[in-house]
């Protein structure tokens, strides 16, 4: 007979605290959520107040510090003021949440090559968007040389749908390229004639040029004072709403906040890249305004990148709170004293994790923009996709000393505003491959180049993807052709068979 005893064993359990879950819930809202974060607490802590605290309080103890936002830390950030807000000896921020959305790949430091990609913003495709913008040409009044520069303006759009180009730039650019002279005013004709296709806003040149094209067509179509609004506001007082001031605007436009809730409405259900409209991706059903998390700025010759503060208020602990803490501390020892002493505590503690949380928050992730500002400066210098360096996750961690989940977590979401544009974080990130000549390059060149080789390939012959090997091969990626079919399958671009035209 089998005997039954007992058994003692210590096992280790992992637990994360309130506070450090407040912080990794901070971490990963971007400004325009953290705004909306800070007025429900706000509504739900009376011991929480905005604004600056008047009264004398030790620096950092009761209210929010204030926080340099071009703060430009040394390389290797070890002045010992930095801490990971999500690491310490107590928990694995792994049990907490999942890291499912980031590849495995994109948070090693040993680069896999070219047999490996990510998914990041789906890519339009060039070829199937000017296809479908060259279709609408025959739909005008263009003249057969018109129709001609047309469709070269039209190899001029980007993925997004936009037409950077100036007109004198795409005067030369013609001449130089085709042989073609034009005059200015003949190449605006063609763009504004271009510029009236459809989805609303192809061709802008910049965002508020496409959100206002969308608006102009949505009054003539279904007229409305929400859209009429939304109009002045785009057209007015477009750079104070990207920066999230919108009590200024509500009082410079006179209008009620309701009259500009329902503006904006309008506002963030509008398409920010036209092209999308085109190829059907998933950005189609989520055409929301973005607002920047940093701002990207030159000064002097110098980059330096800050925060997004926007219309986030200071914060300070209600200063009568302490006082009735203090208060109720010196009355008679009571149940009903007790309960209150310990409801006013838990408010007071409440707020100054709060705020404590969110100057973590902007401390973590002004680390992490700076060092992947210092990482691809030459790419915020130039706008040329040909200068991003190949980079991942733990380059970045190795860079601000946090853990390669709290990189994550920062770049999820979150957009920065440069000269030449608007991009997620996660655009700055991806894997490395070596060419011929034994340097490290993104892949993102070779898709680069890839669209490049497919968008000026004689379309009564296409290129296949064995003809696009030996190419790339010429420029010195030596790629496998089953790679060459995932790129452009990234790329959005069909098979050679399908892009031969039809005479």
């Amino acid at each position: 007979m089998q005997s039954i005893g007992l058994q003692q064993s210590l096992t280790q359990t992992t637990k994360l605290t309130p506070t450090q879950i407040q912080v990794i819930r901070m971490l990963e809202l971007p400004s325009i959520e953290l705004s909306q974060r800070i007025n429900e607490e706000l509504q739900e802590n009376p011991a929480l107040e905005e604004g600056k605290d008047e009264g004398v309080m030790e620096e950092g103890k009761n209210g929010l510090e204030e926080f340099d936002d071009n703060y430009m830390p040394e390389d290797g950030y070890d002045d010992g003021r930095q801490k990971d807000p999500l690491q310490n000896d107590e928990f694995n921020y792994e049990q907490y949440v999942s890291d499912d959305e980031t590849p495995g790949y994109m948070m090693q430091p040993q680069y896999s090559g070219a047999e490996e990609d990510r998914r990041e913003v789906p890519i339009i495709g060039g070829s199937s968007m000017i296809e479908e913008l060259k279709s609408q040409i025959y739909l005008t009044h263009m003249t057969k040389p018109q129709r001609h520069i047309a469709k070269w303006v039209l190899g001029n759009i980007d993925d997004d749908g936009y037409l950077r180009r100036t007109t004198e730039q795409l005067v030369d650019d013609l001449m130089f390229q085709e042989q073609i002279t034009v005059t200015d005013a003949e190449m605006e004709d063609i763009v504004q004639q271009i510029k009236r296709f459809d989805p609303p806003g192809i061709a802008s040149a910049n965002l508020q040029e496409c959100l206002l094209r969308q608006l102009e067509v949505k009054l003539e179509e279904m007229p409305s004072p929400a859209l009429e609004t939304a109009y002045q506001i785009i057209k007015n007082y477009f750079e104070p709403f990207t920066k999230h001031h919108f009590d200024k605007i509500i009082q410079r436009m006179g209008c009620s906040e309701e009259e500009f809730q329902a503006a904006v409405q309008e506002i963030v259900h509008l398409n920010q890249k036209p092209a999308n409209a085109i190829t059907g991706n998933l950005y189609e059903t989520q055409r929301e305004t973005i607002i920047p998390d940093f701002f990207i700025e030159e000064r002097d010759d110098e980059l330096f990148v800050s925060l997004n503060t926007g219309d986030i208020p200071e914060l300070h602990v209600n200063r009568e709170y302490d006082k009735m803490l203090e208060e109720y501390s010196a009355m008679p020892k009571s149940k009903e004293n007790r309960e209150a002493k310990q409801f006013i505590r838990q408010k007071i503690d409440a707020a100054r994790s709060f705020i404590d949380a969110i100057q973590q928050r902007n401390e973590t992730l002004m680390r992490t923009m700076t060092a992947i500002l210092k990482a691809q400066y030459d790419f915020f210098l130039d706008g040329e996709e040909t200068s991003l360096k190949p980079m991942v996750l733990q380059d970045i961690a190795d860079r601000t000393g946090y853990d390669v989940s709290t990189i994550s977590r920062v770049s999820n979401s979150k957009y920065v505003q440069t000269r030449f544009g608007i991009y997620p974080l996660k655009y700055f990130f991806s894997e490395a491959m070596t060419n011929s000549d034994g340097d490290e390059v993104s892949t993102r060149e070779i898709k680069k180049i890839l669209q490049e080789l497919i968008d000026n390939e004689d379309k009564l012959n296409p290129l296949t993807d064995e003809q696009l090997v030996v190419l790339l091969k010429g420029y010195g990626y030596p790629i496998a052709r089953r790679t060459v079919a995932k790129y452009r399958d990234l790329l959005g671009i069909p098979v050679a068979r399908l892009r031969k035209a039809i005479i």
